[in-house]
């Protein structure tokens, strides 16, 4: 199961890290054990064999029973057995008397038994602690002329105070392993937070074309993701902000060049009345062209910053439509074109003004690219959840290029018309805009040279 959570993958690791040090601490320790303590523990455990045994052949006049219960008192497990093959157990009393007579009868022949060297490898722990008689050592004892086999080791209490080393080396390479492993997986963890930060800088100094190698499937991996697509909106934001700012040079500079330019001429005095009047209404219609744009990036700006302060009612559609036909029935007359509509009684909540806009655009629109003597068909209609919008004209038509680009703002198609047609490139932007605040959709259908078709869906809400 894919780790989803950075918190749950940080508790699992440093679980796993305890854990799996533990386990190598516990095998390196049961390493050491086998390899190298318990060779020394067997020789440690067969010299003070060799002590007591010495000690009792030397002296014959002890007590043989007194000297060995002296010896398990100070912690260790005893047994004895003679020729006869009689056994006798002195000190703690061995858990499994497990060890054979042929052995018993090898040490009292002279030859050394090392059983705790030479016991099964198992755990230490379990090895070093099995209070088994074959878990010893054996030596052979003489006696007041009398062969014994004497087999000794150290009972549980010593064992720990001879294990208390150990231990402690299984906590200090326990506690060195979990750093070492820590810090590994926290620069794994850290790496891609380094890389996020190494990316933000490289934004805030212009490069958008940030790529990360971040490949993960945690709360760090989502982010990177998203972080990749941030990115690419803001180089695409960079770009259009470019664009505006050049387009909206172009569109500011292109009149006031007009302005200025017959203002000369107007300063000349050979020029006639009629031609002066001409000059005077050339600059005029360049001021309303200037004005008119200032008015729309007011309004695109106005309509961004009151988000979340439209002013809702409800709004009668089919007045704002026939209001916004009658308003520019001069123009399209003017142009021959042929207009019908078809406006049942509708309305809708929403901001009256802004929508008033959109219609507005849309109208000025269809009778600016159109044709002369073209035709304007408007449809409105409704449902019981949303109504529709229908702007329908003959004009040039766009292109798919074109359709993929008629919302960004500036934008003209069919640039070779701009001297002709007048326009900012604001207005479907505006429309656009204005749409999204009131949570509804517009569509576009066109080929060039056959008309365009906009569809306006509004929600009632």
């Amino acid at each position: 199961m894919l780790m989803k959570s950075l918190y749950s993958k940080f508790a699992f690791i440093t679980i796993m890290i305890m854990i799996v040090s533990g386990i190598i601490s516990f095998f390196l320790s049961n390493a050491y054990y086998q390899g190298k303590l318990k060779q020394q523990n067997d020789e440690k455990v067969m010299n003070f064999a060799i002590e007591i045994a010495d000690f009792a052949s030397n002296h014959p006049l002890i007590s043989l029973n007194d000297y060995f219960d002296h010896i398990g008192a100070i912690g260790y497990q005893i047994l004895l057995v003679n020729q006869e093959g009689d056994r006798v157990y002195f000190g703690s009393p061995f858990r499994v008397t497990n060890l054979p007579k042929a052995i018993s009868r090898k040490v009292i022949q002279g030859e050394a038994y090392h059983g705790i060297r030479e016991f099964p490898h198992k755990t230490f722990v379990t090895g070093f602690f099995a209070n088994e008689s074959k878990n010893s050592v054996g030596v052979p004892l003489e006696y007041q002329n009398e062969k014994y086999a004497l087999f000794i080791r150290p009972d549980i209490k010593l064992m720990f105070n001879e294990m208390h080393i150990l231990f402690g080396w299984l906590l200090v390479i326990s506690i060195l392993l979990s750093i070492l492993f820590v810090l590994i997986s926290t620069k794994y963890l850290v790496q891609p937070i380094r890389k996020l930060n190494k990316a933000t800088k490289e934004i805030s100094e212009g490069n958008f074309s940030i790529r990360l190698d971040i490949d993960r499937k945690d709360e760090l991996g989502n982010l990177a993701v998203n972080f990749t697509r941030m990115s690419e909106k803001l180089a695409k934001v960079d770009t259009l902000r470019k664009e505006l700012i050049s387009n909206i040079s172009h569109d500011i500079q292109s009149p006031l060049t007009n302005i200025k330019g017959y203002l000369n001429l107007l300063e000349s005095n050979d020029k006639s009345e009629i031609e002066k009047q001409k000059y005077v209404r050339i600059v005029q219609d360049e001021v309303n062209r200037l004005s008119k744009m200032t008015k729309q990036l007011l309004l695109l700006s106005s309509i961004e910053s009151k988000k979340d302060l439209m002013d809702v009612s409800l709004v009668h559609i089919t007045g704002q439509l026939k209001s916004v036909v009658h308003q520019y029935q001069w123009s399209i007359m003017e142009k021959g074109i042929m207009i019908s509509f078809m406006l049942p009684e509708v309305s809708v909540k929403g901001d009256s003004s802004l929508l008033y806009s959109v219609w507005e655009n849309l109208l000025t629109n269809a009778i600016k690219y159109n044709q002369e003597n073209g035709s304007i068909d408007i449809e409105l209609s409704e449902s019981e959840t949303h109504i529709e919008v229908v702007f329908k004209d003959t004009g040039a038509g766009l292109d798919e290029i074109e359709i993929t680009r008629i919302y960004d703002r500036f934008y003209r198609a069919d640039t070779s018309r701009e001297r002709t047609i007048e326009g900012t490139g604001l207005g479907l932007s505006i429309v656009k805009t204005i749409i999204d605040l009131h949570h509804g959709k517009i569509e576009l259908e066109s080929q060039k040279g056959t008309g365009s078709v906009f569809k306006v869906v509004l929600p009632k809400m």
